[in-house]
């Protein structure tokens, strides 16, 4: 059975926080063993957090998302520092830019995730991208900060083959949810082609984005394996490969050792 790495999912959300481990073992049954759930606020970080000390397959990713940037002041930004060194965290996220409708300004998301790269450079962490109409200022901020120092991953990425070869130059991995599976995004499906096996990862980002042929259904982890399936039929390979090389891009990054008998 194929092993798959859902590495951006939120378990920790309203949504699905209260059935958290029944998504897990539905997860599981799909092949899904292994997830991190990423936070975005105070809440979430904290419940992402308490998800990844209960379960032995589940990881934490904490950070201020754009939309909650307003809200990061110095007792945010300190707790931050303190809970970004629990034993389980293997990332910063998801931070980076959203120009879509969002009440945070520019240039308070701006500052923010320059803050929080900083944050993860002293920490050694790598990082993960949230970028929503917002191509250029974030590469602008990955490529002025040296991301590549740390590395990281371009979360739910959506862009074209060009923008694609830019985030790769910076040394940054992509990673790919629901959307590449959807029929009419086709600069995506060309991106995925042109997604270089060890620089990709497979994501849900759930409850939202649902995969083909579950679109506009609440997504859940186990999905996680109609992105694998729809990535390999781009890939004209074996789902099992890309599951393969997804899940062991995903240990890399994160820098997480595979002990576990899943």
């Amino acid at each position: 059975m194929m092993k798959i790495f859902d590495s951006h999912t939120h378990l920790n959300d309203d949504q699905l926080y209260p059935q958290a481990e029944d998504y897990a073992r539905h997860a599981k049954t799909l092949g899904v063993v292994k997830l991190a759930n990423v936070g975005s606020n105070q809440v979430l970080n904290d419940r992402s957090l308490a998800l990844s000390a209960k379960y032995p397959d589940m990881y934490s990713i904490i950070g201020w998302h754009p939309e909650d940037a307003i809200h990061f002041h110095d007792a945010q930004r300190d707790l931050l520092i303190e809970q970004l060194q629990s034993p389980k965290v293997v990332a910063v996220g998801e931070i980076g830019l959203d120009y879509h409708q969002t009440i945070s300004p520019r240039a308070v998301q701006k500052r923010v995730f320059k803050e929080q790269i900083e944050i993860a450079k002293q920490l050694h962490l790598p990082i993960s991208v949230h970028n929503r109409d917002a191509f250029e200022d974030t590469y602008s901020i990955l490529k002025e900060l040296a991301v590549h120092e740390i590395g990281g991953v371009m979360h739910s990425f959506n862009g074209d083959s060009e923008w694609l070869k830019k985030f790769l130059d910076l040394g940054m991995s992509v990673s790919y949810s629901g959307v590449a599976s959807f029929k009419k995004t086709r600069d995506v499906h060309e991106a995925v082609r042109q997604t270089p096996f060890d620089r990709m990862m497979v994501e849900t980002d759930a409850p939202y984005l649902a995969p083909e042929p579950l679109r506009g259904k609440q997504n859940e982890p186990a999905y996680t394996l109609y992105t694998v399936e729809a990535i390999a039929r781009f890939c004209d390979v074996n789902p099992d490969v890309i599951a393969a090389h997804t899940y062991q891009n995903t240990l890399r990054l994160f820098r997480i050792e595979d002990n576990e008998k899943n």
